[in-house]
């Protein structure tokens, strides 16, 4: 190769060497160095006028052609002075937004990065409680109540059971009968033994009560809270009941009711089914001298109705009406017609009877007896109800048929005539048919 040519070459290599963006060996300098390169050419030598001159032209031609040299390096020389945030290792949760480095006039007004750093370390706190050992609540048993000398005995409900019912009421929450759980067991044996002997008792006054085992008599102590407005837990009271198939079933019961100061004996039937509904309205539509009779027996109106023992049949048919009011109809029931006689009957869907007791009745020791005297003037009109819903084939209903037709008389003195036109309509409807 010609040596002219060589030259020229070598020449454009510096040259394109020059421009490239690693630091060139040469004495051009890019202009971060230029002010520590002038002062050290002025401490070094102050040439003459001429000179400085030539100095200063020279230097005006070397920073045009390194201006984009200089341009170049700044870009890098930043990159690389940006520091490198570290990732940090995350535990399931979206990764944080890495503070990135500002300029001074940014940082005198943003002071969000101090209080997101404070959020999050609250963040990391509460995380790291929920990863933690959880805490555990231990609540003492109590000891169990003093008997007072006062043994338990299975034919009546000992003094303590009532003192935790009422603790109950007061405390209607998990933790506080967790904390009594040998109180209620207590508690709950007490009653399950009164009940297996007052199921001996109801057998002696009605046959048709079978000997069921307590827990199918027995009310469990638990409520259903899924719809109720009501978020206790727990029923404030002790409760059974008894029919010819234990709590469950379409028959008539005996119920039992124990609670402080609100304890109570009921029975009959509550909430019939449509198809036994229908059966009842439609005996009181043909046979209301039935259902006179029944709530006229002498022990029925002496244990459900003692105001009413010397009044007459009508007035407690009324009072029956009106305490069984709850769920029942504000208008007339299809197929009947508000002039009805026994309209306010026909509207009922309860057909219950109550009598309520004092706490030292079911404490006292001839608990039993008084029970019995009780169910006895209830045992009649369960029998009655029992005989319109679910009727024996067994007995035959002539004789009730037979007790109306000679009670006709009393009931035209007592309603002036009204059943005899009623049956006199009744007969001329049957002849046009």
């Amino acid at each position: 190769m010609p040596v002219s040519k060589r030259s020229a070459l070598q020449e454009e290599t510096a040259s394109t060497r020059r421009r490239s963006g690693r630091l060139s060996s040469t004495q051009v300098k890019s202009s971060y160095f230029e002010g520590s390169s002038d002062e050290t050419e002025e401490r070094t030598s102050k040439p003459s006028g001429r000179r400085k001159g030539a100095d200063q032209s020279k230097k005006r031609a070397r920073y045009a052609e390194s201006e984009p040299d200089q341009e170049q390096y700044k870009d890098e020389s930043e990159e690389e002075s940006a520091p490198v945030q570290p990732k940090k290792r995350s535990r399931g949760r979206p990764p944080k937004k890495a503070k990135e480095e500002e300029s001074d006039e940014e940082d005198q007004y943003d002071d969000a990065p101090d209080d997101e750093d404070d959020k999050d370390d609250d963040d990391d706190d509460d995380d790291d409680d929920e990863d933690g050992p959880r805490k555990v609540e231990i609540i003492p048993l109590e000891k169990l109540r003093d008997t007072g000398g006062v043994s338990y005995e299975d034919h009546k409900i000992h003094k303590n059971t009532m003192l935790f019912l009422r603790d109950l009421k007061a405390n209607n929450k998990r933790p506080w009968l967790k904390s009594h759980d040998g109180e209620y067991r207590r508690a709950l044996k007490d009653w399950q033994s009164f009940v297996e002997t007052t199921t001996q008792t109801l057998i002696e006054v009605d046959d048709t009560i079978p000997e069921l085992p307590a827990k199918d008599v027995i009310f469990r102590i638990h409520r259903d809270i899924r719809f109720s407005k009501d978020p206790t837990p727990y029923k404030p009271h002790f409760s059974a009941a008894w029919s010819r198939t234990g709590r469950k079933g379409p028959y008539a019961v005996y119920y039992i009711h124990c609670e402080p100061k609100k304890s109570f004996i009921g029975g009959g039937l509550w909430h019939p089914e449509a198809a036994h509904l229908a059966k009842l309205r439609q005996s009181i539509d043909e046979r209301p001298r039935r259902w006179r009779r029944a709530m006229a027996d002498p022990l029925f109106r002496k244990t459900f109705f003692p105001a009413l023992e010397k009044k007459g049949v009508e007035d407690v048919v009324k009072a029956f009406a009106g305490r069984n009011q709850e769920n029942a109809l504000k208008k007339k029931p299809m197929g009947y017609e508000v002039t009805h006689r026994d309209i306010e009957l026909l509207k009922l869907r309860n057909f219950t009877v109550v009598t309520h007791l004092n706490d030292d009745v079911l404490c006292s020791d001839n608990a039993q007896t008084k029970l019995k005297d009780i169910l006895s003037g209830l045992s009649g009109f369960v029998f009655f109800l029992n005989s319109i819903v679910m009727p024996d084939p067994n007995l035959d209903d002539d004789e009730s048929d037979d007790d109306d037709g000679q009670e006709g008389e009393e009931g035209e003195e007592e309603h002036g005539g009204e059943e005899s036109e009623d049956d006199e309509e009744a007969q001329d409807d049957e002849e046009n048919e």
